[in-house]
């Protein structure tokens, strides 16, 4: 698999200079393809394209701008298998989850190409007879779109597919550590027939291009998905200009088990949400809570699922557990549950980098569950990012959601009860932007996603997406 170009203007060029970068597999190390090391000047002609195409792209009509969309979905569903199997090797997850990303990819497209036509202004009774009141809707312009490495095709599509259906255009750059995904998904676009500059690809090193559509004032909103810290940085670049900006940022998501809950679907769901993607997901469970009076029976349940998962290559059959995405990933997840054992905690399973690891062949950490955790410990406090699930006692609900909310960050939160009028006193007041009530994966296209604190601002997903690439004009009138 040999890359080597970037897309701008409807084209597929080289960098300047013809420079590219390799692109490793987390599970083996080796190369799986090249990248276009692109930078500031092959930003600016992308972001140069899109601002010339906008204003076509704007006045099209939105069920056309639509059909388009639906046209790169069905090619998403026609090459499923070879856009999975890309995932698998550059981001490393089992090829059973790179599947379910690209179909989950694909609805994204679905409900935006949809939503699109959906789009629509109001008139506002005036207070004297002689004037009207309109308010239209309209694409904000360029769009700057930063997507992260463990959704490699899913963040792309939950960024561009809205964008495009508002009559936006856009400028793509993904993780320096999956920019295959993104490549491929570009060739569908063309594919497809986007109009040149509608949407363009730019690959290589973040820093530069990230500033080159913070200070290029053609570019007037930043879409980014990625860590607070990285988020903090755009937000105050985007000041500068007043650029509009919607940032999906860190979590650490508490998962509450209330005494009356069902502990076998509660240990089914923190399976599900701790351990998917290796728990490299910005929603995944972080810190699990559990009452005192089940907290035996809880441990008992989950360690022996947790057992039952299969750490492995993400192409070999049966894998559940796919590697960590590089060696900093790795080291973070050691040094957490090293603090945690230092602390106190009992590891009940996993606790180590696999053989693997140790010999150079992949980023392979156990599944690892952690009782006798407290919240003093960085497992517990920080965004590990890794599959660990430390288990913390608690003795009643004023407590725990003390414990939850104890925390900057606000993205998403799970609980498990049985009791109705406690699903209705938790949910709201958890300080977070994603409930799930016995639900592990509550995040669905047609639903907003986005976090409270420093988890970020804006929402992607639904018809809520659309909005964050609108201008609203309110246009009075004497008549």
């Amino acid at each position: 698999m040999q890359y080597g170009e970037i897309y701008v203007g409807g084209r597929w060029v080289p960098a300047d200079g013809g420079g590219t970068f390799e692109v490793c597999s987390p599970s083996t190390r080796e190369r799986v393809g090249r990248a276009a090391a692109g930078g500031p000047a092959e930003a600016r002609r992308a972001i140069d394209a899109a601002a010339d195409a906008f204003p076509a792209w704007a006045a099209t009509p939105a069920r056309d701008r639509g059909l388009f969309l639906l046209k790169i979905r069905d090619l998403m569903l026609e090459r499923l298998e070879p856009l999975a199997r890309t995932i698998t090797l550059e981001q490393g997850k089992p090829l059973k989850e790179a599947r379910a990303e690209i179909a989950y990819a694909a609805e994204f497209v679905t409900w935006s190409a949809e939503e699109g036509k959906r789009v629509a202004g109001e008139t506002i009774p005036a207070s004297t007879p002689n004037k009207r009141h309109l308010v239209l809707k309209q694409p904000i312009g360029v769009v700057g779109a930063i997507t992260p490495w463990n959704f490699p095709s899913a963040m792309i599509t939950r960024k561009v597919a809205p964008a495009l259906a508002a009559g936006c255009t856009v400028v793509v750059k993904p993780a320096e550590q999956t920019p295959l995904s993104a490549i491929e998904l570009f060739r569908l676009f063309h594919e497809a027939g986007l109009p040149a500059g509608v949407a363009n690809l730019v690959t290589g090193e973040p820093a530069p291009i990230g500033r080159e559509f913070l200070e290029n004032p053609r570019v007037r909103k930043i879409t980014f998905t990625g860590s607070t810290e990285v988020g903090k940085i755009l937000m105050r670049g985007a000041a500068d200009q007043v650029k509009k900006i919607s940032l999906e940022l860190g979590g650490c998501a508490p998962f509450i088990v209330f005494e009356d809950a069902d502990l076998d679907k509660a240990a089914d769901g923190l399976v599900i949400t701790k351990f998917r993607n290796a728990g490299q997901t910005c929603i995944c469970a972080n810190r699990a809570f559990v009452h005192e009076k089940v907290y035996d029976a809880f441990q008992e349940r989950l360690v022996g699922r947790v057992r039952t998962l299969k750490v492995g290559d993400g192409l070999a059959e049966g894998t559940t557990i796919g590697p960590l995405i590089d060696r900093a990933a790795f080291d973070k997840v050691s040094e957490h549950v090293g603090d945690a054992v230092r602390q106190g905690a009992r590891v009940l399973c996993g606790g180590r980098g696999t053989p693997e690891s140790g010999q150079g062949r992949g980023y392979f950490y156990e599944p690892t569950v952690l009782g006798e955790s407290t919240p003093a410990m960085k497992v517990v406090s920080e965004e590990t990012f890794g599959p660990v699930a430390p288990l913390v006692r608690f003795r009643d609900e004023e407590e725990v959601l003390r414990l939850a909310n104890d925390t900057t960050y606000g993205l998403a939160a799970y609980f498990y009860t049985r009791d109705v009028g406690r699903v209705v006193r938790v949910m709201e007041r958890l300080e977070y932007g994603i409930i799930g009530v016995n639900d592990p994966a509550p995040a669905v296209p047609q639903a907003p996603f986005g976090g409270f604190k420093e988890s970020g601002i804006g929402r992607e997903g639904g018809k809520y997406a659309l909005e964050e690439f609108l201008e609203i004009k309110h246009v009075a009138m004497i008549v």
